[in-house]
């Protein structure tokens, strides 16, 4: 028995399958939504960080861009100092006439962020890349395991023994005060 269909519904269906299969594989991965942060996987805990570059029509500098905006995300995990100024203002005034008030307030909040670390075994594990009107913007994520972290830290010849022992101790406890913040407010 031979089928004799019509050619342009056959291509018809090929395309809309084609097409579909494709947007089922770009959805967007969860690191993106997400961002970075730290993590505890089967193999083992890590500090991620996410960069994205839009923009940028030489694809490799545009990688290079995303890749090294996670690495910057991620030292923010490691090394960050903040300063933080909040001043705030309110007022109530009531003249003869205690029925009528004038109420005014302000708020205003500075905060300025500092990072400058050295980070070794930083990996970029993953890149999605999403289209749109406004262009195409490639996203990274950086890893750093919290293991080959401490390790790194006890190899440095620069830190006495005590310094490298705090600094891995710390190390563990920063990452688990994180993750009881995170489950004391429901967040995954």
């Amino acid at each position: 028995m031979k089928f004799r269909g019509d050619k342009t519904l056959i291509l018809t269906v090929v395309v809309a399958t084609g097409a579909l299969l494709l947007t089922a594989c770009s959805s967007v991965p969860k690191w993106v939504d997400k961002g970075g942060g730290y993590m505890t996987e089967k193999d083992g805990k890590a500090f991620y960080g996410v960069g994205a570059v839009m923009g940028i029509r030489n694809e490799p500098l545009a990688k290079e861009t995303a890749d090294n905006r996670a690495r910057a995300d991620l030292a923010k995990y490691v090394d960050t100092y903040t300063s933080y100024l909040m001043r705030d203002y309110a007022a109530s005034t009531t003249a003869g006439d205690f029925t009528k008030t004038s109420e005014e307030q302000n708020v205003e909040r500075a905060l300025k962020t500092f990072v400058s670390t050295h980070l070794s075994g930083v990996v970029v594990m993953d890149r999605w890349e999403k289209e749109d009107k406004s262009g195409k913007t490639i996203y990274s994520l950086a890893k750093l395991d919290l293991d080959k972290f401490k390790e790194q830290i006890g190899q440095m010849r620069e830190l006495n023994e005590a310094a490298r022992d705090f600094v891995r101790k710390n190390a563990e406890k920063a990452f688990e005060r994180l993750q009881q913040e995170e489950d004391k407010h429901g967040v995954k």
